[in-house]
């Protein structure tokens, strides 16, 4: 995913990213898309990340520079995560809210009792991900991570698999829509037309790369929490919604 010639075959299906579209004055705006999910802390309240998540400022700020204006739409520097566990969004969100007032407060129960079943996971290891480096996606541009060793695979395999196997939880309608892979998106695609110089995309995402062969960079994950988002620029959360602690 990582590869020069990985690049230069997914970026010819890059699309435009819904999630964002264009004001009166041109620029991108977020869209509605409200939902939940498990994310380890927004880089902005990750104090022991926080070298990892100002190189990935730093490189944002590189392929914004370098890409044709409007091409790319960037996320704020604080909101940059890992997301754990998908659990609900959009339209399957507003129709499960709709359908069940008390909807999101059974979400927020059941994960809290579903956190407490996992006690079994915390206090192991560390658990490390290092970055391997940037991936294109069909709507995005991010970083993609793998574990440093099989331990930091295997706790978050058996964390999301406690999820997306509690019964409380797939009876709410949650359940599993993605393989897990890892990575920290960093930005959506905009005006993807023919001013946007894809050959220039792919070298800068192969040169920015170089970077962490001689400097790799590591997340720690040590903490899960259930957010809330209203679009994909925050996530938030209540001091009594349900966190895990590996």
């Amino acid at each position: 995913m990582t590869l020069l010639d990985s690049y230069k075959s997914q970026v010819e299906h890059i699309q435009e990213s819904p999630k964002f579209n264009p004001d009166e004055a041109g620029n991108r705006v977020p869209v509605p898309f409200p939902g939940y999910s498990v994310i380890t802390p927004p880089a902005g309240e990750d104090a022991e990340n926080a070298a990892l998540y100002n190189n990935l400022h730093s490189i944002q700020q590189r392929l914004l520079q370098e890409i044709a204006d409007g091409a790319i739409v960037a996320l704020p520097p604080d909101s940059f995560h890992v997301t754990v566990a998908d659990l609900i969004w959009n339209s399957a969100f507003r129709d499960a809210s709709a359908q069940n007032p008390e909807f999101e407060g059974q979400l927020r129960e059941r994960m809290k009792d579903g956190f407490s079943a996992c006690k079994p996971l915390a206090g192991g290891p560390p658990i490390r991900w290092i970055v391997l480096g940037l991936m294109l996606m069909t709507r995005a541009v991010g970083v993609c991570l793998a574990p440093t060793d099989e331990n930091s695979y295997k706790q978050i395999l058996e964390f999301r698999r406690s999820i997306y196997q509690n019964p409380d939880l797939i009876a709410l309608g949650i359940e599993q829509q993605y393989h897990f892979t890892a990575h920290i998106t960093l930005a959506y695609f905009g005006d993807t037309g023919p001013h946007l110089d894809r050959a220039r995309l792919c070298a800068l995402m192969s040169e920015l790369n170089e970077q962490w062969l001689d400097t790799p960079q590591e997340l720690r994950v040590h903490r899960a929490e259930l957010r809330k988002f209203e679009d994909m620029t925050s996530y938030v959360r209540e001091p009594d919604w349900p966190v895990f602690e590996f």
